[in-house]
């Protein structure tokens, strides 16, 4: 069986009937979706989501970094006067 990754867990049957019950009843803390007893989805607050997307997106942009530095010995120098 599948490890759920939440404090909270809820059937999708459950959830179709009060959503806006459970959502509060989790006072924001990720919501497991269960099918069949085993997570389908996971909800999360807004707020957590965008947190995510920010790391995922300052992750992306660290990797961009490392690659372009490994490619320094590619580089041509330019005096900016020379512009």
């Amino acid at each position: 069986m599948r490890e759920v990754h939440a404090d909270y867990s809820v059937s999708i049957s459950e959830l179709k009937k009060n959503p806006s019950a459970i959502l509060a009843e989790a006072s924001g803390s990720p919501i497991a979706v269960l099918n069949h007893n085993k997570p389908a989805a996971y909800l999360i607050p807004a707020e957590t989501y965008e947190a995510i997307m920010e790391v995922v997106e300052d992750y992306e942009l660290g990797k961009l970094v490392e690659e372009r530095r490994a490619e320094m010995g590619d580089a041509v120098e330019v005096d900016l006067d020379d512009l």
